[in-house]
């Protein structure tokens, strides 16, 4: 039987999906305030799971039907109830599905199960907005070729094609969450590309405006749907551009944003963390839904905790029964979120096609800020992601040289033909 350090511990926190960003810096933030933490990831061989954070890691597949029974096997390990924190959306549907399974052993920050359905199903959520007139973009369902063909006759260019959810099918081949694009041509190539990938695609209006007119609200709500804890903030810049996650972040001030998070999930009498995100039309200044995410931590989560809001923690103090932690109101300090190496990556683009430029850049980083990736506290999941993507790029260039050494010269032309091109 697991024991904590001592007998008047904390129970756990058991974070399933350790194998990302989220996953990553939800097992730290917990840690940081004395909270043990138990991971769950995927993969032995990833860079999060070398973290320092957690007391023991534990290897499932969260799309498979171990992952819950994985899960019962270490409830039944813990002295008492342990706090689960999903951290990817695959994650939080099977924890939902299988509820009553998992229900003595852990403690669920979720609201009614059809309330997951609707809302984390891009398909559903569509449906959903339609029907309550929620500001979305003009969007099309894509079936089939034929489906493909109508809207691009009706899409308006750029637009994005995305699936509903990144499914292990969809991360079989692409790390891209959706793509953006800029012909009804170029559309159709990609819908051709990609269509095997998923049942259905989503084809959606781009919504014009800088990654920095992206907007979302974190929450935390109670189990009588009181918001206990709300923040806002804003990318400024994400990997890919455009159409990634958040590389570079900053907290910031948006009504706009915060009263349409809390209108939405109080309608549905929401329980536990959520989160909507919304664009800020550069021409109009509407904002347009961009997506929920639902049940679990996000990227930004760690901003609130490094702006002196506890959102997690808030969330393990309320399942547990113990006092709420006093920090939980936004003071909009400016603090700022990076995930150093993916953010050069951006940083890289955005420098190469003359939108960024070098004073720009530093007057972007500067300030008070906190990281996705680098920790001095728990510095090898940083240092073996940097140790991978070295060797990434040593296997590149020494595939490119052996290639070039070994491949075949064409005849060299005659002079005369030379001078005649």
């Amino acid at each position: 039987m697991l024991t904590h350090r001592n007998k008047k511990s904390l129970p756990y926190a058991v974070v399933a999906g350790l194998d990302d960003y989220p996953g990553l810096q939800t097992a730290r933030l917990l840690a940081k305030r004395g909270v043990p933490v138990i991971g769950v990831a995927r993969h032995k061989d990833i860079f999060f799971c070398r973290t320092n954070a957690c007391e023991k890691i534990v290897y499932l597949e969260t799309e498979r039907d171990e992952f819950i029974t994985g899960l019962v096997n270490l409830g039944k390990q813990l002295q008492q109830k342990a706090v689960l924190f999903p951290c990817t959306d695959m994650c939080v549907l099977r924890i939902s599905r299988h509820r009553a399974t998992l229900a003595p052993y852990y403690h669920l920050a979720l609201p009614k199960a059809e309330v997951v359905e609707k809302l984390m199903n891009k398909l559903s959520f569509l449906e959903y907005a339609l029907q309550e007139k929620l500001p979305i973009p003009k969007t099309f369902l894509l079936r089939n070729r034929g489906e493909a063909e109508a809207a691009a006759k009706q899409l308006k260019f750029p637009c994005i094609l995305k699936p509903p959810m990144k499914t292990a099918k969809w991360e079989q081949h692409t790390t891209s969450k959706a793509y953006k694009l800029a012909s009804a041509k170029e559309f159709l190539e990609q819908y051709e590309e990609c269509c095997d990938w998923a049942d259905i695609l989503i084809a959606q209006e781009w919504i014009p405006g800088p990654d920095s007119n992206l907007y979302s609200c974190n929450c935390y709500f109670d189990e009588k749907a009181a918001p206990l804890v709300t923040f806002t903030a804003r990318k400024l810049r994400q990997w890919p551009p455009e159409t990634g996650s958040t590389s570079l972040g900053e907290e910031c001030r948006n009504n706009v944003v915060l009263h349409a998070a809390l209108d939405l999930f109080k309608k549905e009498a929401w329980h536990g963390l959520g989160y909507l995100e919304m664009k800020r039309d550069a021409r109009t200044g509407k904002h347009y839904i961009i997506e929920p995410n639902l049940g679990r931590p996000t990227g930004r989560s760690a901003l609130a905790e490094a702006s002196g809001v506890e959102l997690l923690y808030t969330m393990y103090c309320d399942k547990t029964g113990l006092p709420l932690p006093e920090n939980r109101k936004q003071q909009y300090r400016g603090v700022k979120w990076m995930c150093v190496l993916e953010d050069l990556r951006s940083a890289r683009i955005y420098w190469q096609r003359g939108e960024l430029t070098f004073g720009n850049w530093w007057r972007s980083v500067r300030g008070k800020k906190t990281y996705a990736d680098f920790s001095w506290t728990d510095p090898l999941p940083f240092l073996f992601d940097v140790k991978r993507r070295v060797a990434y790029k040593l296997g590149k260039l020494r595939d490119a040289m052996f290639s070039k050494k070994f491949s075949v010269r064409p005849e060299a032309k005659p002079i005369s033909a030379m001078a005649t091109r």
